[in-house]
């Protein structure tokens, strides 16, 4: 998810589960929790780095110890010095939990996360919400600041409160954050099994996946694999919609040939087919031979904006590799 989004996250959990804990303490659990977002800067250095590290290291189990153990030492030492400093577990708890929030919101998403880095190559992703969601944001926000609006207002008409400030504000945003997420689970199953269930231009299903779109829980993004092509869909599940797979964008997938069989045999479209969901080729005849594109279909209306990397493989007209690399999508 975006940072703003981790970050009022971090906050609530911290919130929450140590309500006095020293603005330090919750300033540590913020950066912590939004710290694992620090794999974009990939992006900078080239596509083959941002598909090695991006949603990798960070992002993993190993990832995210390290970066408990860095913040917690980090911010005993930087308070030791304090007339009444916080204590090491209560640090290291409230670090422990805004990481493995992050992780576990990040796996939720359309994204996917390499959580067994460097053990395994295999990603998870659940499919239950965009990139960025809008209701998300607003229910964390509206967590944070109404329970200090409710305080000032009961400050002003002269009653003072001793309990902790913020601490049922942010519970109630959590547990309404959980039950959201988990309300999306409900819906994205339903959306799987209603194109599971059709047929498409008489090919049946090979593979059905459902993307969350970030309007509406109602909204999803469907795509689904049959034996000669692939269908791109607009779904509403809202109460009194149809479905109609006739309406659905259709890519055809390429002709077997010599050009695709050499280039699925390149290191960077096999570096390419372990993290795209729904790889989609494309054969060019062109004056040296010809070109062959990968992209990821499931990356084309998903609600992160970004960079996006193809593979391109460049071979002569006997088929004979003459070049291969990752690159960024241009025609994103």
């Amino acid at each position: 998810m975006d940072a703003f989004t981790h970050g009022l996250a971090s906050y609530s959990i911290t919130r929450a589960l140590f309500p006095r804990a020293s603005w330090g303490t919750v300033t540590a659990a913020i950066l912590a929790g939004s710290a694992a977002n620090i794999d974009s800067i990939s992006a900078a250095v080239s596509p083959s780095a941002f598909l090695n590290w991006h949603r990798t290291a960070t992002h993993s189990v190993v990832g995210t110890l390290v970066l408990i153990v860095v913040f917690a030492i980090g911010v005993a030492l930087a308070t030791r010095r304090k007339a009444k400093p916080e204590s090491f577990r209560k640090i290291l708890l409230a670090v422990l939990a805004a990481c493995v929030l992050h992780v576990a919101m990040d796996v939720t998403q359309n994204e996917s996360v390499q959580l067994l880095w460097p053990f395994r190559a295999q990603r998870y992703s659940a499919n239950w919400v965009a990139h960025f969601d809008l209701w998300i944001l607003v229910i964390l926000l509206a967590g944070a600041l109404l329970p200090q609006l409710l305080a000032l207002v009961t400050e002003e008409i002269g009653a003072k409160s001793k309990a902790p400030r913020g601490r049922i504000g942010a519970l109630i945003a959590l547990l309404a954050v959980f039950g959201y997420i988990g309300a999306r689970s409900v819906l994205h199953g339903n959306t799987v099994a209603m194109m599971e269930a059709r047929t498409y231009r008489g090919e049946l299903p090979r593979r059905v996946a459902a993307f969350a779109e970030s309007d509406s829980p109602f909204h999803w993004r469907g795509l689904v694999e049959t034996e000669r092509a692939f269908y791109d869909l607009d779904l509403s599940v809202a109460p009194g919609s149809s479905f109609n797979p006739d309406a659905a964008v259709v890519s055809y997938k390429p002709e077997s040939s010599a050009p695709l069989d050499a280039a699925r045999t390149t290191v960077s479209v096999r570096r390419f087919l372990e993290v795209a969901k729904f790889p989609k080729a494309s054969v060019e005849k062109i004056s040296t031979g010809y070109r062959v594109q990968l992209r990821d279909l499931a990356e084309q209306r998903e609600g992160r904006s970004g960079p996006h990397v193809i593979a391109i493989v460049e071979s002569d007209a006997n088929a004979k590799v003459l070049s291969d690399e990752l690159a960024w999508d241009k025609q994103m």
